[in-house]
């Protein structure tokens, strides 16, 4: 293991050469500056991999399990935050927008109050998306409060009627978020802090506070380009903000194996009504994958699903989840990927592992 690298909660030898470190090898001849995986298999048992280098200016190893940002991952956790209330009572899923932020979602064919929390939490509100008015150029150093990003939103007209497609939009998270906020009176990051970094013990986990660009502990540094062909540039160092409740924490591939493995497999997180509500579905379309609230599924080559999220911010990607018998994966690259190939080929190594 390499001088200051993160230790697993529990290791063995991997044999070298084994399927996943295979693909972990073939992504960086593919064009990743690195590539990280963590596997467990169900009984506690965690094997971590690397490739590539962890800076391409320096030719820095890979830390193992470094800290990535895990980008729409954090869906997942402001979506458990928000079943949580509903398991308190505090929180009703059928209950409009209104109820919680009356007046705020207003636009054209937009009305707060005929959108539903389900709605947001399952990407079927039409509420468009904000991030496509946001340049590159901004991205590293303009702080975006969520109101902000909300009113960018709202200058786009309604995608669809409420409830009547499917259309993935970060807009439906923050949202999620001021929800979350107006209903327990205190920040989000808080909220997610008490509620489930501290609960199950993620230790190398947490939401950035504002302004922090930086990420805390050992990490390969991220790189980012606008399209294919142009050249890598380092986008290690970002606000983070732009993401808040959609994609803003940090944390490591084997605390996402955690997080999502007592999740979908106890309930220290969400009470089975709730765990239910989260893994109901619905189709994604021109996929093979379906989306639960703040939950995907997707299918095995070996059969079966798994279930997670996946992430994409500037610098990095990750993709992975857990299966239904506890096998957990998760596999981060240090860019995101810019053609299909690409992208296919993350979760090519996801679904090795699984099925391995």
């Amino acid at each position: 293991m390499t001088a200051g690298a993160l230790a697993p909660p529990t290791a063995f030898a991997a044999p070298k050469q084994d399927t996943v470190q295979q693909g972990l090898n073939a992504l960086v001849r593919e064009g990743q500056p690195a590539a990280l995986a963590s596997v467990e298999d169900g009984e506690g048992r965690t094997r971590t991999y690397v490739a590539g280098v962890g800076n391409l200016a320096t030719g820095a190893k890979v830390p193992r399990d470094g800290q990535v940002r895990i980008g729409s991952n954090t869906k997942t956790f402001t979506a458990v935050v928000v079943l949580q209330l509903v398991g308190e009572g505090k929180v009703d899923l059928e209950a409009s927008v209104d109820t919680y932020l009356p007046g705020l979602v207003r636009g054209e064919g937009i009305d707060g109050g005929r959108i539903t929390v389900r709605q947001l939490l399952q990407h079927t509100s039409g509420i468009p998306e904000y991030g496509d008015d946001i340049s590159d150029e901004e991205l590293p150093h303009r702080y975006f409060e969520p109101r902000d990003l909300v009113d960018i939103a709202l200058k786009h007209k309604a995608e669809f009627e409420p409830g009547k497609k499917w259309s993935y939009s970060n807009t439906n998270y923050v949202l999620a978020g001021l929800i979350i906020q107006k209903v327990t009176g205190r920040p989000l990051a808080e909220e997610i802090d008490r509620r489930i970094i501290k609960k199950i013990g993620l230790r190398h986990t947490y939401f950035p506070a504002p302004g922090d660009k930086s990420i805390r502990e050992p990490h390969p540094r991220g790189y980012h380009r606008t399209k294919a062909g142009e050249p890598l540039r380092d986008f290690t160092e970002l606000d983070p903000s732009v993401a808040w409740a959609a994609g803003q924490m940090i944390s490591t591939n084997s605390d996402l194996n955690r997080f999502f493995g007592k999740l979908l497999g106890s309930d220290l997180l969400l009470a089975e009504a709730q765990r239910t509500q989260m893994r109901t579905t619905v189709p994604i379309e021109g996929t093979r994958f379906h989306y639960g609230l703040g939950l995907m599924s997707r299918p095995l080559s070996c059969g079966g699903v798994y279930w997670g999220h996946g992430g994409d911010i500037a610098g990095y990607e990750t993709r992975g989840g857990v299966t239904d018998a506890g096998r957990a994966a998760n596999v981060a690259v240090t860019s995101i990927p810019m053609e299909e190939a690409g992208i296919n080929g993350v979760l090519k190594v996801v679904d090795t592992a699984l099925c391995g």
